[in-house]
């Protein structure tokens, strides 16, 4: 009788439930033709590419993770973590990305201080989408490109992207040319301007206009990191009343691949739950999740516009560590 584990797979074919229970794990029966897969990028190389390139003909980023070795390591709120290594670094990287979070409210760098100054809205709220787009670079000065190719929101012009530098984490692809730019542009004029599609309706609570925003920016493109990295700039920034209450797990991305290898659940309603008591435990923001298993998942150091001189605050990585038994 076949038996079925919590992840709704035979036990022989879930190479986590299998290795729980001492079962030898059914191969892939697959041609004879060898696949290869990509090498995994070394950490810290999140190296920006030009806007000419891509990153598959499919669009996808291949990657190979690496596991740490099995050293008996396990702690409840990471089940599929079975290496203290794999937890150490995770422990790094969420501590990263929530010093992210306190730099963008407290002190935001380069082009963010303008999205957060006192400008004309809607400027400073195209700005902020432009940055989500092609995603600072990882070097001593994030916004370079971003500074050289921006527009303004006014008079329609798109930013001219033959050959710029583009972040590791950008959403932009050449070969699709103006098309999410132009969407965004028809997206804002639906509501009548974009603070106006960003605001919502003035009873949503700053949760509900996150997720909602979120639905609706769902444009030609534009994929989950541009889109919930926008939103938490925003809100972080003090633009828009923007608060992420779930990380929008779903579909084939960096975030929720990670998220179901360290949570060890690959459900979505339950990824979230997960997602949030790992958080709550080890007293982050639930936003910091993000960045943290983007970069644990490709093992890149992505700084999102703090440059490479950014540090984790050592309390709050003494604090990670502690939740995760480490």
């Amino acid at each position: 009788m076949p038996t079925f584990c919590r992840h709704n797979r035979l036990v022989q074919n879930c190479p986590i439930c299998s290795r729980e229970q001492a079962v030898e794990l059914r191969p892939i029966v697959s041609s004879g033709t060898p696949r290869v897969s990509a090498p995994r990028p070394t950490r810290g190389a999140g190296a920006a590419r030009s806007a000419s390139g891509s990153r598959s003909r499919s669009g996808l980023r291949v990657s190979q993770l690496a596991r740490g070795a099995d050293d008996g390591y396990h702690s409840r709120l990471v089940p599929g973590l079975k290496s203290s290594a794999d937890a150490e670094r995770l422990a790094e990287d969420l501590a990263l990305a929530a010093a992210r979070l306190e730099r963008l409210t407290i002190d935001p760098p380069g082009l963010y201080s303008e999205v957060g100054g006192t400008g004309d809205i809607e400027e400073r709220t195209w700005l902020a989408f432009l940055i989500a787009y092609l995603c600072p670079l990882e070097s001593e000065d994030p916004f370079a490109s971003i500074e050289r190719v921006r527009t303004p929101w006014a008079g329609g012009a798109e930013p001219d992207l033959d050959g710029a530098e583009l972040g590791p984490r950008t959403a932009h692809e050449a070969s699709r040319g103006t098309r999410t730019l132009d969407a965004y542009r028809l997206w804002a004029g639906r509501a009548s301007s974009q603070a106006a599609a960003f605001g919502g309706e003035e009873a949503w609570t700053p949760e509900r206009r996150f997720a909602r925003v979120y639905e609706r920016l769902a444009l030609p493109g534009l994929h989950r990191d541009a889109r919930f990295d926008l939103l938490v700039t925003l809100g972080r920034l003090g633009v828009y009343e923007l608060r992420a209450g779930a990380l929008q797990f779903g579909g084939d991305n960096e975030v929720t691949v990670a998220a179901k290898r360290a949570l060890g659940i690959g459900d979505s309603l339950l990824l979230e739950r997960r997602a949030a008591e790992l958080a709550d435990q080890c007293g982050l923001e639930l936003e910091a999740l993000d960045l943290g298993l983007y970069n644990w998942g490709t093992g890149d150091r992505v700084t999102g516009g703090l440059g490479p001189d950014a540090e984790a605050d050592e309390a709050v990585l003494s604090a990670v560590r502690a939740a995760l038994g480490l």
